[in-house]
């Protein structure tokens, strides 16, 4: 399968901090804990298209 990038937006204040390469075949939406520097504490990262 190919790899895609994807960017990860943060849940509470919706700035996109990372990128990240996923499987282009998976259905559901990548959710990770990551640490965000403009709420300067670790919150839930959704994937955006």
């Amino acid at each position: 399968m190919a790899q895609v990038k994807v960017a990860l937006a943060c849940s509470v204040c919706g700035t996109r901090n990372y990128t990240v390469s996923t499987n282009q075949a998976h259905t559901e939406r990548l959710e990770l804990k990551k640490f965000c520097k403009q709420c300067g504490k670790k919150t839930i990262h959704r994937e955006t298209r």
